[in-house]
């Protein structure tokens, strides 16, 4: 894969303003770990290799053990390896991230609603909507994933 251009220096000022949603994210309602698994999530359905292999390392870094990491696209049937919490922030970010095709449902919404306050359910779908920018960014422009670069 090679790069097309590189965003972040193209056009630094649109790039720092979504520095600063992510800055006020990590400041916000959520545990950083769970904003990183929805983050890793997106960037699955999306397939942004760039993300992926950011937010897989941003996860194990904390200690999130490889066992769990790999059944993150298999979430819904990994039985209790992921939280009641955790799963509720996946759905989320699935329907969400899928919205042409979900028009997410009110059962989605009466889920995580009933998992998150309302203070949380908007930081987490400011989240899900940074990242799915992110990833737009990424998959156009053909990011180079870290580990790619090494190689």
């Amino acid at each position: 894969m090679i790069m097309r251009i590189d965003y972040t220096k193209e056009s630094p000022e649109g790039y720092k303003a979504f520095g600063a949603v992510y800055a006020t994210l990590s400041k916000g309602s959520l545990p950083k770990g769970l904003i990183d698994l929805a983050y890793l999530r997106i960037s699955q359905i999306n397939g942004c290799a760039f993300c992926i292999d950011m937010h897989s390392r941003d996860l194990l870094k904390p200690g999130l053990t490889v066992e769990k990491l790999v059944l993150v696209p298999v979430w819904h049937d990994a039985g209790n390896v992921f939280t009641v919490c955790e799963s509720a922030a996946l759905a989320w970010a699935e329907t969400v991230t899928r919205v042409s095709e979900t028009s997410v449902p009110d059962t989605a919404y009466a889920a995580a609603a009933a998992e998150f306050t309302h203070t949380k359910l908007a930081d987490l779908t400011y989240a899900i909507s940074l990242m799915n920018a992110f990833n737009r960014f990424g998959v156009s422009f053909r990011s180079t994933p870290s580990a790619a670069a090494k190689a």
